[in-house]
């Protein structure tokens, strides 16, 4: 199951992530320039791998249903988050965040190996700065950077649990996977407009962190053309 194995990737990030942060928490500044980078990175795989497979279903009410599922499910994720405080609502809100990643990369693979690829990429980058948050948030609470870190690869597994909940979408009928497309389409734009991208401004921008975005999207466009 080669998708299980690419959806471990952003679990070793997250936990290489976390015993650095659990050392030394990053300045704000990177943390922006991180998650700029992300943003980028995430939109050009959106855009490149999982537009055009939607686009090819030619399915106008799948596209149309599974995209309006997309937004009711994120929209309804951001309320959910929008009620819950403290430490455990926040280290629950990424936990959904990470499961919805694993599902979305999940349904990259349905598209192919190298949309799974990229899109690998680019959530590798987005959950080591979920890891960096939690483990932030963690440190103001608990004392062991032990468990900080433990804490931090236990919602990490969340990924490949998506991963593995999407794979059965393979066997069912082909206007049925469009929709699904479309919606993991939704979800990673989400991802990236309302998530990065506004944690990204909390801080003030210079010329260089901004940049960081432009240069996580063509990175990911030459790995594409690298990759054929």
């Amino acid at each position: 199951m080669p998708n299980l194995t690419y959806a471990l990737i952003p679990v070793v990030a997250v936990f290489i992530g976390a015993v650095l942060a659990a050392w030394r928490q990053p300045g704000p500044k990177v943390v922006s320039a991180v998650q700029h980078l992300a943003a980028g990175v995430v939109f050009a795989a959106a855009a490149v791998e999982i537009l055009p497979q939607v686009k090819h279903g030619q399915s106008l009410w799948a596209t149309f249903i599974g995209g309006t599922l997309g937004v009711a499910v994120m929209l309804s994720v951001k309320s959910l988050e929008g009620r819950w405080k403290g430490p455990v609502g926040m280290v629950s809100a990424i936990g959904i965040d990470i499961f919805i990643d694993g599902l979305v990369l999940g349904l990259a693979f349905l598209a192919g190996e190298k949309a799974g690829i990229l899109l690998t990429i680019a959530l590798t980058l987005e959950v080591l700065f979920l890891g960096l948050s939690v483990t932030a948030e963690l440190g103001e609470t608990i004392r062991s950077r032990g468990r900080i870190v433990a804490a931090s690869v236990a919602l990490a597994l969340l990924l490949p649990l998506g991963t593995m909940v999407a794979t059965p979408v393979a066997l069912l009928p082909p206007h049925v996977i469009t929709a699904f497309l479309a919606f993991g389409l939704i979800a990673l734009l989400y991802l990236v407009t309302e998530e990065l991208l506004v944690e990204a401004h909390e801080q003030p921008d210079s010329p260089l962190i901004t940049a960081m975005f432009f240069v996580g999207f063509l990175a990911l466009l030459l790995i594409e053309e690298t990759l054929g």
